[in-house]
């Protein structure tokens, strides 16, 4: 009976084992993501501000009617 116990398997919840293993594949999809997508807090305020110049600079150069 003692070497009974031993070679018994470990009894695992399948929903828990599934939700698990789902949620670690969608944190490495959203890891992979950001790293090919995600960009700085700079490099977006550095776009946002090189936009509103080229929109400055247009605007001044626009003729009155």
């Amino acid at each position: 009976m003692i070497g009974y116990a031993e070679g018994m398997a470990e009894i695992v919840n399948l929903n828990r084992f599934r939700k698990t293993k789902s949620r670690a594949e969608k944190k490495a999809q959203a890891d992979s993501n950001a790293v090919k997508f995600g960009r700085s807090k700079a490099e977006k305020q550095q776009e946002s501000s090189s936009i509103e110049k080229r929109d400055r600079n247009l605007d001044g150069h626009k003729l009155d009617e």
